[in-house]
C-alpha cells in the first residue's frame, strides 16, 4: 500500500491554495494524500463550495475515494487510483472562482488518457482569484510554451454574489510537459487587454478602458490597444451586474506579464482602469519576465516537466513559496530560489520527467 503523504493546510499562506495543489498533485501522481488543518485561520474555516467542486471534479477523473468532502471539513483524505478523462458539467454554485477550480484540475488533466471537456459554471471575475481573461491570455501561453494546450471559452460572465458564470474548457494531453528558462523579458512591444461589463451600462466599460490607456500611454506605452465587452439590455442574459478590466504586455521575447482590476459598488470605473495600470506597471518597472501572479502557478508544471526549468519572477509571494513547500513534499523535488533585495527571484528546479503512459493510443 502507497504510503500516505500529510500536508498541514495552515503552512505558508494557509489558504485554499495548499489544498488546490495538494490534491492536484495528488491527481496527478497518483500518491494518496492527508491534508489537516484546511484554511484553519480563516474567519469561515474548512472548505468552501469551489474547494469541494474541484476535489469533486479530481475524484471522478481519478476514481479516488475521499474522506471528509464537505463544507466546512478541516481535514480530508484524497485516494486517486487511476486517471480518466471524458465530458463533464459541473456548478461551483454562487459566486465560487472558476479560475481556482482550473488551477486544481488543469496539472492531472495534462496526463488524462484523452481530451476532457469541462463546462464549469460559477465565478468568472471574483475576488481574490485570477480573472478569467487573465488565464486565457497570460497563463494559457506559457502552457502551451511548455507542451500543454488548453482553451477557455467564455460563454457567460459571473460576478460576485450571484455568479452564474459559464466557462467550456478543453485539455488536451500530452505525453510530458516540456521544461522552461524564462530568465530575460526584453523591450514590450505592445499592450492588450479587455474591459467587460455586464448589466451595465456600455460607458463603464468604456471609462474603464480610457483611464487604462492614458494612463500607460503617459507613461510611455504607445501600442494600447484594449477591447471592450458589453452586452445590449436586451441580450443580456448574466446574474447580476459587474464589471473588470485585464491587461496584459507582450515583448519581443514573446513573454506576457498580466494585472487586472474589478468594479465594485461606489467605485468608479476611472478607478478601476487605472487600478489595473498601475498594477500593470509595477510589474513592469519589476524588469522581470514572470509576474507575481503567474509565478505561483508555474511550480507544479515545472516540477513535472521534462529537464531543468528556471523563471524569474517580480516578485516571490507568500503564495509562491507555499506551493514550491508542498510541491516539494510532494514530489520529491528540490527548488533553488535566488532572492534579491526588492524580492524579484529566480526560480530553478530539475524536473522529474513525468511521463504520459495512457497515451498511447491518444
Amino acid at each position: 500500500m502507497m504510503e500516505i503523504i500529510e500536508i498541514d493546510g495552515s503552512i505558508g499562506e494557509g489558504g485554499g491554495q495548499v489544498l488546490r495543489t495538494a490534491i492536484a498533485l495528488s491527481a496527478l501522481s497518483l500518491k494518496p494524500v492527508k491534508v489537516y488543518n484546511i484554511r484553519v485561520k480563516r474567519s469561515n474555516p474548512g472548505l468552501r463550495p469551489q474547494h469541494l467542486v474541484g476535489l469533486k471534479i479530481l475524484a471522478m477523473l481519478t476514481k479516488a475515494n475521499v474522506e471528509g468532502l464537505s463544507i466546512g471539513s478541516t481535514e480530508i483524505l484524497f485516494k486517486p487510483r487511476k486517471r480518466l478523462s471524458g465530458d463533464i458539467r459541473v456548478d461551483v454554485g454562487t459566486a465560487g472562482s472558476i479560475s481556482l477550480v482550473l488551477q486544481a484540475i488543469l496539472p492531472a488533466l495534462a496526463f488524462a488518457p484523452s481530451r476532457t471537456t469541462l463546462e464549469i459554471t460559477g465565478g468568472t471575475d471574483v475576488k481574490w482569484s485570477p480573472p478569467i481573461d487573465y488565464m486565457k491570455n497570460v497563463f494559457l501561453p506559457y502552457l502551451r510554451k511548455m507542451g500543454y494546450n488548453v482553451e477557455i471559452q467564455v460563454l457567460r460572465r459571473g460576478h460576485y454574489p450571484r455568479g452564474g458564470g459559464k466557462v467550456k474548457v478543453i485539455a488536451n494531453p500530452v505525453r510530458k510537459i516540456n521544461s522552461i528558462v524564462i530568465i530575460k523579458r526584453g523591450e514590450i512591444t505592445n499592450i492588450k487587454g479587455i474591459s467587460h461589463c455586464v448589466k451595465l451600462p456600455k460607458h463603464v466599460a468604456e471609462r474603464q478602458a480610457s483611464a487604462a490607456k492614458n494612463y500607460l500611454e503617459k507613461h510611455g506605452f504607445a501600442n494600447v490597444d484594449i477591447a471592450l465587452e458589453w452586452y445590449e439590455p436586451m441580450r443580456d442574459y448574466h446574474l447580476g451586474p459587474g464589471s473588470g478590466i485585464v491587461l496584459w504586455a507582450k515583448s519581443k521575447m514573446n513573454t506576457i506579464l498580466g494585472a487586472d482590476a474589478l468594479g465594485e459598488r461606489g467605485k468608479r470605473a476611472e478607478e478601476v482602469g487605472r487600478e489595473a495600470a498601475e498594477k500593470l506597471m509595477w510589474e513592469l518597472r519589476r524588469e522581470a519576465p514572470i509576474d507575481s501572479h503567474l509565478a505561483d502557478m508555474l511550480p507544479p508544471y515545472m516540477a513535472i516537466a521534462e529537464g531543468t526549468s528556471e523563471i524569474y519572477i517580480t516578485n516571490l509571494t507568500l503564495h509562491a513559496e507555499t506551493n514550491i513547500m508542498i510541491v516539494e513534499q510532494i514530489l520529491g523535488v528540490k527548488f533553488k530560489i535566488e532572492r534579491d533585495d526588492i524580492n524579484r527571484a529566480k526560480i530553478r528546479v530539475k524536473g522529474i520527467g513525468l511521463i504520459n503512459t495512457d497515451l498511447s493510443n491518444y
